[in-house]
């Protein structure tokens, strides 16, 4: 991703984070050890000058000798993989002919067949790749980095650049014996001039002997059908590796919020590495499962941070959430997920024999407050205020209705409103959303609804639901201080999907159902 350039003071101390996994520790059977590194790269204070490859090299084994140590430090907790962010080795904020220094060579079709530590010269210009596969191979630890990496074209390649060359934003998964398994080039690049779009989208995944197969896209590319969904749909990937370059953007897509939906809606396990850089809103790594995080998010502090954990394998028979309302037009009346071990009464499980969820009392609709509008993620919300210790509420744009019942553990003076957006993103990306939001507001004025906060105390026990046109439903609970919640209860019924929770560990930020519509973008 490209950003203002800020200078920042680089101070990186080797910390941890352990979870769930002690030096020497022997590993539960179905279980794999994994890290992700939130790192504070160094960066070029002239992103835009172009400078000889030698003085590239000296930058960039900087941030190199951090992931060294990093790596260490994994293996030392008994890691099997480490995954790095987008852009921790050379940074950003390039242009085209400046950041070709910095750029490796990679063949793309030469995965698996090419170790570059033990054959450092076979190719001319791969001295960051080698070093990658080095740090695999001394640790007997598999990693997955991202680089800049350039291959030749000719006048024969109508899609070849007038200078020669293809750019690429790329993601590389290396073996515990230093061998590269697979590249990955981003696809959906962000404001990334430095860069070229590949003419297809890769579907990259490598094998592991401990879990199977990963998956690997970037950043941005998780907001998109290609290549995140289609390849994890048409490989049946339950594993994924996600370097990522994300400034965080509340109330509906902060790092650590969006990561977890996406492993909650699919079923799968993400490592995401973010890189951090506070002062431009970036920070937010994890390891997830669909019902747990080990996360870190810090916006005060600079340095940057390793993440350890042990987590279950997610096998290839596991259906998914979504796979497994397929037909969720036509047969969704049994659907009823419990995504943590908290406790929740029975009724919020809607049963047969009650009222259809998406049905707001005669009551409730009397009682219903006047709509207003306010503009949150750049788009017009139409939004109804939360008034009050409890009660019933709904608001709808297009063809999207949103329904919420609730009751709050205690009457504060904080504001509240239900959400609804159905249409066409398109600032920052072009991309459709339908979006049912319970969100804390900035202020006690409707103005405030849908601006960016952090912190609350409302403890709120909620049902949110809404007739979503689509079966690409990504679940956001977010609490104060950008920490994680789960959902007791989420699903399809009757054509409308739920999320329900019996107090929140803390005070509600964001509930959120937030809808992907890929056929409409």
């Amino acid at each position: 991703m490209a950003f203002t350039m800020v200078t920042l003071w680089w101070k990186v101390p080797i910390c941890f984070l352990l979870c769930q996994v002690v030096s020497g520790a022997v590993r539960r059977e179905g279980h794999y050890v994994a890290a992700v590194y939130e790192h504070e790269s160094i960066l070029s204070p002239a992103p835009a000058a172009r400078v000889e490859r030698r003085s590239a090299l000296e930058l960039m084994g900087r941030n190199l000798d951090i992931y060294e140590q990093q790596v260490l430090a994994a293996a030392r907790q008994g890691a099997q993989i480490i995954v790095f962010p987008e852009d921790g080795i050379h940074g950003f904020n390039f242009t085209r002919s400046s950041i070709y220094p910095y750029l490796d060579f990679l063949p793309h079709s030469h995965s698996g067949k090419w170790n570059p530590c033990r054959e450092p010269y076979l190719f001319n210009d791969t001295e960051v790749i080698q070093r990658l596969s080095c740090m695999a191979l001394k640790n007997k630890i598999f990693l997955v980095a991202n680089l800049g990496t350039k291959q030749p074209c000719g006048r024969s390649d109508p899609r070849c650049p007038p200078d020669g060359r293809f750019q690429f934003n790329t993601n590389v998964a290396l073996a515990a014996d230093g061998a590269l398994l697979a590249t990955y080039r981003k696809h959906n690049l962000y404001f990334e001039d430095a860069f070229d779009t590949p003419p297809e989208p890769d579907y990259a995944f490598f094998d592991t002997p401990f879990a199977g197969k990963f998956g690997m896209f970037t950043c941005f590319d998780i907001l998109f059908f290609e290549p995140a969904v289609n390849l994890i749909r048409q490989y049946n990937l339950k594993q994924i590796v996600y370097p990522t370059a994300w400034m965080n953007q509340l109330p509906l897509l902060s790092a650590v919020e969006f990561q977890q939906a996406f492993a909650t809606a699919f079923n799968v396990n993400i490592l995401a590495a973010n890189i951090h850089h506070p002062t431009l809103g970036m920070t937010g790594s994890g390891i997830y499962t669909p019902v747990k995080s080990f996360i870190y998010h810090n916006m005060e502090s600079y340095g940057g941070k390793l993440i350890v954990a042990e987590i279950p394998v997610i096998t290839a028979d596991y259906k998914t959430n979504l796979e497994s309302n397929e037909g969720f037009r036509e047969n969704l009346h049994d659907s009823c997920r419990t995504s943590t071990s908290a406790s929740l009464d029975d009724e919020v499980c809607f049963k047969e024999q009650e009222e259809t969820p998406g049905r707001v009392s005669e009551k409730g609709k009397e009682q219903s407050p006047p709509s207003f509008y306010a503009e949150m993620m750049y788009d017009n919300f139409t939004f109804v205020p939360v008034w009050g210790e409890k009660g019933e509420v709904q608001v709808c744009a297009n063809t999207l209705c949103c329904y919420l019942n609730y009751r709050r553990a205690v009457l504060t003076d904080e504001l509240y409103a239900l959400g609804v957006f159905d249409g066409l993103h398109t600032v920052h990306g072009t991309y459709y959303v339908q979006a049912c939001a319970l969100v804390k507001c900035g202020g006690l004025s409707f103005s405030t609804c849908g601006q960016e906060v952090t912190d609350a105390t409302a403890l709120i026990d909620f049902q949110l639901w809404g007739n979503m046109s689509t079966p690409y439903i990504f679940p956001l609970l977010l609490t104060s201080g950008v920490t994680l919640d789960f959902a007791d209860h989420m699903g399809w019924k009757n054509n409308y999907y739920f999320l329900s929770k019996n107090r929140t560990s803390s005070g509600l930020l964001t509930a959120a159902l937030y809808g992907r519509w890929y056929e409409k973008d």
